[in-house]
């Protein structure tokens, strides 16, 4: 009997296996992560004039009508334009049961290439959230923000994690969990959750970060370590512990502490505060549990940073807090964890970018 928390990825497949995930082709294997579970491209994409949300009493096929300028079909790949908004219909639906509420956010490398997707559910009224008992299909909103990407049906661009109950760890918790296994290196700065800051000041040279060049090629998101950094990415050095972000320019930059979720946890990044500066921190992807533990093969792992500059230039400068991990208890620990168990991309990393690039 599932208790209040996250559901780890045994209960996923249950839920699978009872019709509340439903499919237009099995579930995989690979899509079930410790505490999530990563959801595919369909065969069409729509390109619409502009983001939408269905709005209570409609649905995205409605809406669709209204907003569609045409139709791309992927099923021999095809390329999503940079600047271009598309609405993508997932495989898989939900037919959750009341007390099931879940969550939407973009996987790890899908927030490091600046692509932007949010999940959208008719009569959704919200991006990503999805509310107890819904009903019905998944639509991805998918806007490429530096790169043209060319993808593929069955692509996994983002991931969704249930929840029943209340799950979230108080900050009281949080530090008593922090005394008892050491979340973060450093001091911990526990406030709705645990600050993190940048790293502007590396222990071995002046590498602190990247910046997306304007005009690139497309990338196939299936070429792993394929791509050339330097064709795609202007590097970022300093040796003064600040740099200056240029208004639109999209970094990739590393947080200072190294971070750790225990295997009966799992976390989730968020804004620290809405006006602490002329940026904001993308924050794609879910921290699953293991992610930097030593159970899992991790000693802490940092968090990587992807930053857009708004309208004015803004002085970033080293230790700077700029987000917050949001830790939630798990309804029950996961059969497996995140990190050597199944072969995770970025247990261990540092300032890392994408796997497509070597």
């Amino acid at each position: 009997m599932v208790t209040t928390g996250v559901l780890p990825g045994q209960a996923i497949r249950a839920m699978v296996a009872a019709g509340s995930i439903t499919s237009a082709q099995p579930v995989t294997e690979a899509q079930v992560q410790p505490a999530s579970l990563d959801l595919r491209l369909g065969t069409i994409a729509y390109r619409v004039r502009a983001s939408f949300l269905a709005g209570q009493g409609r649905t995205v096929a409605e809406r669709l009508a209204e907003f569609e300028m045409h139709r791309v079909d992927l099923t021999q790949g095809a390329v999503l334009e940079k600047g271009c908004v598309y609405v993508i219909p997932l495989m898989e639906g939900l037919a959750l049961p009341q007390g099931i509420t879940a969550v939407a956010n973009a996987k790890s490398s899908t927030g490091r290439l600046d692509l932007l997707t949010r999940t959208i559910t008719d009569g959704g009224t919200e991006f990503d959230r999805i509310a107890a008992g819904y009903t019905g299909p998944l639509y991805a909103e998918v806007c490429p923000r530096s790169f043209s990407v060319l993808v593929r049906p069955g692509m996994r661009l983002n991931q969704i994690r249930f929840r029943k109950g209340q799950a979230v760890v108080t900050d009281a918790e949080l530090a008593a969990l922090h005394a008892r296994e050491r979340l973060v290196s450093g001091e911990a700065v526990i406030s709705d959750g645990l600050g993190f800051s940048v790293d502007l000041r590396p222990e071995s040279g002046d590498l602190v970060g990247y910046r997306a060049k304007p005009h690139t090629g497309v990338i196939d998101l299936d070429r792993i370590g394929h791509y050339a950094a330097p064709e795609f990415w202007e590097e970022i050095r300093t040796t003064e512990g600040r740099i200056i972000l240029d208004p639109g320019a999209f970094y990739i930059l590393v947080s200072r502490e190294a971070v750790t979720i225990p295997p009966d946890y799992a976390a989730e990044m968020a804004p620290y505060l809405a006006m602490v500066g002329e940026f904001r921190v993308h924050y794609a992807g879910f921290f699953d549990p293991g992610f930097g533990h030593a159970e899992a093969g991790g000693a802490g792992s940092r968090g990587v940073l992807e930053v857009r500059c708004h309208e004015a230039p803004f002085v970033l400068e080293h230790g700077q807090i700029v987000g917050r991990l949001v830790y939630e208890h798990m309804a029950a620990r996961p059969d497996t964890l995140y990190g050597r168990e199944i072969k995770s991309n970025y247990q261990g990393q540092g300032l890392k970018l994408a796997k497509q690039f070597r």
